[in-house]
């Protein structure tokens, strides 16, 4: 089933070679646990660049060993890093390497896989988030868009005005909901992938990445 992307402002495509060629690596059924981290980690770069590229800036006098300037630059606003449990941790060093500043939160949510329908298990969120911090939530898959649209909501009702999804794939029917859902959300992926098949998984996708990436029970 074909479908059209294009006419959704939210959604943000990261496209560099150096993207393709690590995306390929994860893809493949041999890749081992380790590299398969690695390679998340190194898309969790791109992603993130990609998502605070417009970030807001404040003016800073520092002193250099050299001489006092005024001219440098700090973030006008705090920055929230919340991977979604447990896939989203082998994203958050690599987005933490971009914005190493950053605060971590965590939620976890596991998906019924009879329903399809997220559920939450654990969250290390702060009653009230102020208004003006960007969060960031990192899951590597972004499938039927229910943990997604879980997690965003988890934000909102805290305060959060500033969110941005980041993951690595995509499916449409994840994308679809996710932005019929909180439109107001952009989403930064490396890749729309074909469908979902009839168990929710991503085609052709990558597997289960939290099992690829820490392994199964």
């Amino acid at each position: 089933m074909a479908h059209d992307m294009s006419t959704l402002p939210q959604l943000h495509l990261i496209d560099h070679p150096l993207a393709r060629h690590a995306l390929t690596g994860l893809r493949r059924s041999d890749t081992t646990s380790a590299v398969f981290r690695t390679r998340l980690r190194e898309l969790a770069r791109f992603v993130a660049i990609a998502a605070t590229s417009d970030l807001a800036l404040t003016p800073t006098r520092i002193t250099t060993p050299v001489t006092t300037i005024d001219t440098g630059e700090t973030l006008a606003h705090s920055l929230i890093i919340a991977p979604v449990l447990r896939a989203g941790l082998a994203m958050a060093d690599g987005v933490l390497d971009v914005c190493p500043d950053a605060e971590v939160r965590h939620i976890g949510l596991h998906r019924d896989e009879k329903t399809l329908l997220p559920a939450t298990y654990y969250t290390n969120l702060p009653e009230v988030i102020n208004p003006t911090a960007t969060v960031l939530i990192v899951d590597p898959m972004l499938a039927t868009g229910g943990s997604a649209c879980a997690a965003v909501a988890c934000f909102k009702q805290r305060g959060a005005k500033h969110i941005r999804f980041l993951s690595v794939i995509s499916a449409p029917e994840g994308v679809s909901t996710l932005s019929q859902a909180h439109p107001d959300v952009p989403i930064y992926t490396i890749n729309v992938d074909q469908c979902l098949n009839e168990h929710g998984f991503i085609v052709p996708g990558l597997g289960d990445a939290g099992d690829r990436a820490f392994g199964t029970l």
